[in-house]
Order: structure tokens, then C-alpha cells, then sequence
């Protein structure tokens, strides 16, 4: 096979769950062959029999893609430590990338080789990058107030969620009917960051228009059902679980996307959930409209939420609580971006 072509297999790979189907629904896992005989595949296949969440099977499908490119497209059975050592250092010094992208390369290559190839590599010597301490963007109250007003439906709505309630914004989309607690105002969010399930708050504020907003996805739930077109899209283990749950009302997305379309995993014609994509393109020129010179986007209100409220001094456990850290030492960071005056000094130019 010329090397033209293992190109051109690496890159349907590694893009596949970015092609158009009318809608993009790139969460969801593309179909695999029962028997694969691309490596990739293979790995694939690997990462689902072993219960790898598909983020992670992106995230490591793509560094091995990275990593088999560098080396001009040698088999990954050909190679060692000697190779794996280049490619780390490569990212380190020449791609410049932050510690926590190198560790996740490293993970993906371990993970490959040791346990999908099971060839060990032994130790590895490679140039480590260097911690860049980053400090968050974060609105400030009016800021965000601001961005939020000048946005369209349904991204206000979804961003005043990130905003009220700590939410990322593909947590958000990923909400469905029977998450949302009326009575108890409570949010519960399943498969967050981690594959862990917790509960937030749910703002008073956003009530009424998430009561609307049900009943905008209901009637196209209806709408759909006289139409033929299929059940909700629900994670292998749930579907198995609750066989026909994807047909209920109470298990469809409250954001939905305005079309059906093909389920790459499936070929059933489905309605997906709203695409963060266009909700990060809405933030951006609802920013610049306001004239908020900030680099931000959908996540920087999760950031203010955080940053918001240890500064009105909640404890810092229930921020993290909320958040759905899984150490403390995470939410700290936000810490450093409250709004002390550099900690509580009065600069000598302010004192009168």
C-alpha cells in the first residue's frame, strides 16, 4: 500500500465523526466493521470492549494518528521507546505544548502499545514540557450579563445554564427531559467529564423559559414520532438497560437540533441535541458586540460561575461540589482570578 493511500485511510479515520449528515452528531460513535482490519479500527473496537468512554477513543485515536504521522507513516509494530521518546520531545520543544497535552500523548501511546499490542517499551527518557501556570478568563458580572443578552435563542438560554449553574456546554446540550427537578430546582447532569454523574443548581430565573423550551422539544418529539423518525440516541449500556426508552418523551433532548439526521453508528434517521459549535460561534460575536476584549467563549461561563461564587463566600467544597471537580485543588485555581484588588492589597496609587 503507497504511502498516499495510508494517508488517506488515516485521515477518514481520524475525521470520520466530523462528516455531514445533515446534522453533525459527533458524540456519538461511528459504526465499526464486526471483523476491523485497519489497525485503527482494531483500536477502536479495542477501547469499546473495554468500556472507554468515546471522548477518550477520539482523544486517543488521534494521538496515535499524530504520532504514526510523524514518523512518515511507519507501522506503530515497528517502532519503540526510541520513536515514542522523538515524538514526545517533538511536542515539547518544537510544538510547544503544555504538560497536561503531552501526559494525555503519553497516555494514548501507553495505552496502544502496552495494553492494546501488549508490547511493553520500557522506561522512556524524553524532554518533559513545562508547567505554564494559566489563570482563567472570567466575566465579570455585567460582562456576562451582557454577553447573554445579546445572544439568540436557544444559545441564551444554554449559556445563561453554564452561567447559573457551572454547566460545560456539552453537559448543557446532553440534557434531557427527566434531568430537570421543578420541584427541587436540581439539574442532575449523567456521563459528565470523568463519565461521573452529580447534581447542580437550577436557576430560579431560567424556570419559566425551561419549561418553554420542553415544550418546544416535546412537539417536535410528536411531530417526529408521526413522522417515523427514530428514538432519541442513548449511550449502548442505557439503551441495553432501558430497551425503547429512546421513543419516551422524558428521555429526549431538551435543546434538540432543528433536523433529524443519520445516525453514523446506526443509519436510523434521529433528532440529535443542538451542536456546541454553533453556541461557541454565537458567544464569540455576542463578545465582540459588547466589546468585551477577553479571549472567551462558551467554557468562560462556567469560569465565572465559579469565580463569582467564592467571591460572595461559599465554601469552596460546595463549589467543587457543583462544579464536579474531582480534587479541590482544581477549583483553587479560580481563587486567583477573584476580585480582591491583588488579594486584598491596596495598591500605594489608590490610598488617599
Amino acid at each position: 500500500m503507497s504511502t498516499a493511500s495510508v494517508e488517506k485511510g488515516l485521515r477518514q479515520l481520524q475525521y470520520c465523526h466530523f462528516e455531514q449528515y445533515g446534522v453533525v452528531m459527533d458524540d456519538i460513535p461511528r459504526a465499526l466493521p464486526e471483523k476491523p482490519v485497519k489497525l485503527m479500527d482494531q483500536f477502536r473496537f479495542w477501547l469499546r470492549k473495554n468500556q472507554y468512554s468515546y471522548r477518550t477513543e477520539q482523544t486517543y485515536v488521534h494521538w496515535v494518528i499524530k504520532y504514526i504521522r510523524y514518523h512518515k507513516m511507519r507501522h506503530p509494530s515497528t517502532m519503540s521507546a526510541g520513536e515514542i521518546e522523538a515524538f514526545l520531545s517533538h511536542l515539547s520543544v518544537q510544538r510547544h505544548c503544555s504538560p497536561s497535552t503531552q501526559k494525555i500523548a503519553l497516555n494514548a501511546l501507553n495505552c496502544f502499545y502496552r495494553r492494546f499490542l501488549q508490547q511493553d517499551y520500557g522506561e522512556l527518557n524524553f524532554r518533559q514540557s513545562k508547567r505554564k501556570p494559566r489563570i482563567p478568563a472570567v466575566f465579570s458580572e455585567q460582562e456576562a450579563q451582557a454577553v447573554i443578552a445579546l445572544l439568540p435563542e436557544p444559545s441564551q438560554l444554554i449559556c445563561e445554564l453554564l452561567y447559573g449553574a457551572g454547566l460545560r456546554v456539552s453537559e448543557a446540550l446532553r440534557i434531557r427531559i427527566k434531568d430537570l427537578d421543578f420541584d427541587r430546582m436540581i439539574i442532575t447532569v449523567h456521563q459528565g467529564k470523568g463519565d461521573r454523574d452529580r447534581r447542580t443548581l437550577l436557576p430560579k430565573s431560567c424556570e419559566a423559559r425551561l419549561r418553554q423550551q420542553i415544550s418546544v422539544a416535546t412537539n417536535l418529539y410528536e411531530m417526529d414520532q408521526k413522522n417515523g423518525i427514530g428514538p432519541a440516541w442513548m449511550p449502548h449500556a442505557l439503551s441495553r438497560k432501558y430497551p425503547g426508552a429512546g421513543s419516551q418523551r422524558i428521555w429526549q433532548f431538551i435543546f434538540p437540533s432543528k433536523e433529524p439526521a443519520t445516525d453514523p453508528q446506526t443509519g436510523i434517521v434521529r433528532r440529535h441535541h443542538y451542536h456546541q459549535d454553533t453556541v461557541r460561534k454565537h458567544v464569540k460575536q455576542a463578545a465582540s458586540e459588547a466589546g468585551i476584549a477577553k479571549l472567551c467563549g462558551p467554557h468562560t461561563f462556567r469560569h465565572s460561575f465559579a469565580t463569582h461564587l467564592l467571591e460572595k463566600g461559599y465554601d469552596i467544597r460546595t463549589v467543587q461540589e457543583l462544579l464536579g471537580h474531582s480534587d479541590v485543588s482544581t477549583t483553587e485555581r479560580y481563587l486567583h482570578v477573584m476580585n480582591r484588588g491583588g488579594l486584598g492589597v491596596i495598591s500605594p496609587l489608590d490610598r488617599g
